[in-house]
């Protein structure tokens, strides 16, 4: 007899492999971002593959930044058993395409990040940061997470250091990288945020 614990887990396992989002750009680009197999694949319609692919099996593994601010792909997002275990509270989803698994026990928040160099990721960090800080505020646990746990999520999460801490950008990409040794910001994010915070000359 299968716990309900399994049940969720072999759902959220089944539809994770199907998930695929395609998404056209500003630009009027068409990405085509796949999970096949345990794979994650992100690529433009019509060119050779951009981005990564990464070698991912359920990922249930989450980096704890504070006390209060945790990171991670969406699979531990979607597995009941993670957010009960680490007390989340709250859940920021900056992904494309995936759904909050459950609207009824967290507080969610979704902001709909494309991972794209060209994305303006410092454009969405104000409402990330109060959304953030409101959980802290209230003695909450919030997770942060896109797909992977690679590169918005992590983008977010090392901004948010280097605003509300006022750490440098390296301070801040370490700190984040002990936790979660594999982030990788694209390189678009990664030259917004070695520049974030730092005084803009007229």
């Amino acid at each position: 007899m299968h716990s309900l614990a399994q049940e969720i887990q072999g759902f959220s396992a089944a539809r994770l492999r199907k998930q695929t989002t395609r998404v056209t750009t500003v630009t009027g680009e068409v990405l085509t971002e796949t999970r096949r197999g345990g794979r994650f694949h992100a690529e433009r319609e019509g060119a050779a593959a951009c981005g990564f692919v990464r070698d991912s099996s359920l990922d249930l593994r989450v980096g704890v930044i504070r006390p209060f601010l945790l990171l991670s792909s969406q699979d531990a997002a979607h597995d009941i058993d993670t957010l009960k275990k680490l007390k989340v509270t709250h859940v920021l989803n900056v992904a494309y395409g995936v759904e909050n698994a459950f609207p009824d026990l967290f507080t969610y928040k979704t902001v709909t990040v494309l991972d794209l160099p060209e994305t303006d990721i410092t454009s969405y960090f104000p409402e990330c940061f109060e959304f953030i800080n409101e959980a802290s505020q209230q003695g909450g646990v919030v997770l942060v997470h896109c797909n992977a746990g690679v590169s918005r999520s992590a983008s977010v999460v090392i901004g948010f250091l280097m605003s509300q801490e006022k750490m440098t950008f390296d301070e801040a990409f370490g700190a984040v990288k002990n936790t979660r040794p594999y982030i990788q910001p694209n390189p678009g994010f990664m030259s917004q945020l070695k520049t974030y915070m730092l005084p803009h000359k007229d």
